[in-house]
């Protein structure tokens, strides 16, 4: 009846799943990129007398233009839900893994020259999937954390806090 009191001893209920869970570039990095490409294509045609610095800046403005494109044609890298994973493969392509192909998922925490960085590892044993905080637009924990909640128990290593 819902006008009684609930039950201090009954069962509380159980927890809702979590829901799907997807992570994208920042697009303020994608719109720095196609700045970037622009500047450096603008030096191009500024140094257009010199052979070597105008090779230099079109190279750069390529580059800096390639990275931009893919940030803008796949900007979900990685999208999760209870039945596995979807991640970007090559340059914009998109591969399904199922949970049960998947080994492990860890972050990985490298510190060199006085510089640390942290990469997502989702090891499905054939191939390596890696992820930078710049591909998932949060920090690397953070993603492991929501993908801890969507994956069978057990797969995902959680970094320490701190």
């Amino acid at each position: 009846m819902p006008d009684q009191p609930e039950d201090p001893a009954s069962p509380a209920p159980a927890p809702a799943p979590p829901g799907p869970v997807e992570f994208r570039v920042d697009p303020r990095l994608a719109a720095l990129k196609v700045a970037g490409a622009v500047i450096f294509l603008l030096l191009a045609v500024v140094f257009r007398g010199d052979p070597g610095r105008t090779a230099f800046a079109a190279a750069g403005g390529a580059l800096l233009g390639g990275y931009a494109l893919r940030d803008l044609i796949a900007p979900r890298r990685l999208a999760a839900d209870a039945d596995g994973v979807t991640v970007v493969v090559g340059f914009a392509g998109r591969r399904r893994l199922a949970w049960s192909q998947i080994e492990r998922v860890r972050v990985d925490e490298r510190r060199r020259l006085g510089t640390r960085s942290e990469l997502l590892e989702i090891d499905t044993g054939e191939t390596l999937h890696l992820f930078s905080g710049y591909d998932l637009g949060v920090p690397v924990w953070q993603a492991a954390r929501a993908l801890a909640a969507l994956a069978p128990p057990g797969l995902t290593t959680l970094p320490d806090p701190g």
